[in-house]
């Protein structure tokens, strides 16, 4: 399966040579094929050299992209001359999609500067920008403002730009799912479905009343809870762990499942204290850990702004999120604190992962009611942190991202845990305080807080904190 379909606009203007044309359909095909992209574009005859340039041509190539509009992921316009800014804008207008769209323009060569090769793409791509603009169409933009498409640098640009289009279309079609209510101490885990909503990111609710009533009425020996029992012994070490435990674990694990499977639920948050202690026995976090692990992203607390985080940079990078709450100083490091938490985080992030008592919650609820933490510590390497909220007293939604490194600082704590170094901490930290932000965020072991800038403010016009110390 391709990683993308993108729909693509070759522009041209006639009186430049044909043979830049040719040339860019074939180096398009050629990396989209390196690549694993699947293309949408106009057969050479379709148009004159399968370019857009007259208003016909527009009809004809939007006519196209409509027969392949809910599998499209995004445009690339790319311009091996100056192109026809109108062509271009007209297509997408025509076209309905609602996409993110990349502009990409060729280089002159000084060498080349004559009439069989001068391209003044670099002067064109102003002109195709401005009428995308005035269509009211957001695009990305490539590092450079001329690049070869066979370059390593646009390769660089386009697999950022496909993260943006995972983003973008993750999240305007995102069902979440919110297991009890929040806690009650909690407030700050407090958001706004309309606001949510009104992106396209759907919550979908359920009491834990009903999800304990389905799990009892389970038997131990069904064959769906002794595979999944199966499943968690074989995920994480459970030595330690009752039996009775890992079995009402199993059944909740079911339960949730279905109740996901139900919905078309992407994701989870859930309320993992304290009625599931008091009134099932055990902690929920092994079973989060394991959806995340499988890019279920399952969030803390009921945080549904914070598993709309975990789910977006799980959709920028392709790799499991956790949930993490800014959690301790690390000494007097002003760059360094720690990430934690009781834990859930998906065993990509603990290779020592095992399952445990919560010890913290432990002290109040009776540590064998908390069977089901994970525990294990992050190895070193890169992290993003990122966090949705909702300002529900602007009527907007706001978030940070940033970029950092998970270090092998000493660390003898328990829990699932983390120390992270981030230049200008004090500063971030100092603005999520002030700007009140919750102190979960979530992480993901990557860098790819330029994607997550550029899909949160220019395609949802969210307002973005892109913390670059």
């Amino acid at each position: 399966m391709s990683i993308a379909t993108i729909a693509v606009i070759i522009g041209n203007r006639d009186f430049f040579p044909d043979r830049l044309v040719t040339e860019a359909r074939k180096d398009i095909l050629t990396l989209f094929k390196e690549m694993d992209i699947e293309p949408v574009i106009l057969e050479e005859t379709d148009t004159k050299l399968g370019s857009v340039e007259t208003y016909v041509h527009a009809k004809r190539c939007a006519e196209l992209f409509r027969t392949q509009r809910d599998r499209i992921d995004g445009v690339l316009v790319s311009l091996p001359n100056f192109g026809d800014e109108k062509g271009v804008a007209d297509t997408i207008k025509l076209s309905g999609l609602d996409v993110p769209i990349l502009v990409q323009a060729y280089p002159d060569d000084l060498k080349q500067f004559n009439l069989e090769r001068r391209r003044d793409s670099f002067c064109g791509k102003f002109s195709v920008c401005n009428n995308l603009r005035q269509y009211g169409f957001p695009f990305t933009l490539t590092d450079l403002h001329t690049v070869p498409i066979l370059s390593e640098s646009f390769k660089k640009d386009l697999r950022r730009f496909i993260g943006v289009c995972r983003v973008v279309k993750g999240l305007r079609n995102a069902r979440l799912g919110m297991v009890g209510a929040r806690p009650n101490n909690f407030n700050t885990v407090r958001f706004s479905e309309k606001l949510l909503q009104a992106y396209g990111i759907s919550v979908s609710t359920i009491d834990l009343s009903e999800i304990f009533a389905a799990a009892n009425k389970l038997a131990d020996q069904d064959p769906r809870v002794v595979a999944k029992l199966d499943e968690i012994k074989a995920y994480a070490r459970w030595e330690s762990v009752p039996s009775a435990s890992l079995v009402r674990m199993a059944k909740l694990g079911i339960v949730i499942s279905d109740w996901m499977a139900q919905h078309d639920l992407h994701a989870t948050a859930i309320q993992c204290w304290n009625s599931v202690q008091v009134n099932y026995g055990v902690n929920v976090c092994t079973l989060m850990s394991m959806m995340s692990d499988k890019l279920m992203p399952s969030a803390c607390e009921a945080d549904i702004t914070g598993v709309a985080s975990m789910y977006a940079l799980q959709l920028a990078s392709g790799n499991p999120s956790a949930l993490v709450d800014w959690n301790n100083n690390y000494g007097d490091d002003p760059n360094k604190c720690v990430f934690f938490h009781c834990g859930n985080w998906a065993k990509s992030f603990l290779p020592d992962i095992e399952i445990k008592t919560a010890e913290i919650l432990g002290t109040t609820l009776g540590e064998d009611n908390t069977y089901g933490a994970v525990a294990g510590r992050v190895p070193a390497g890169p992290v993003t942190f990122a966090r949705l909220s909702t300002d529900d007293f602007n009527g907007m939604i706001r978030a940070y991202v940033g970029e950092g490194e998970l270090t092998e600082d000493p660390l003898d704590t328990f829990g699932s845990r983390a120390v992270v170094k981030v230049d200008n901490l004090q500063k971030l930290l100092h603005y999520i305080c002030k700007n009140g932000f919750e102190h979960h965020v979530a992480m993901n072991a990557s860098h790819v807080a330029e994607v997550i800038t550029e899909a949160f403010e220019n395609y949802f016009g969210w307002d973005v904190y892109h913390h670059q110390g």
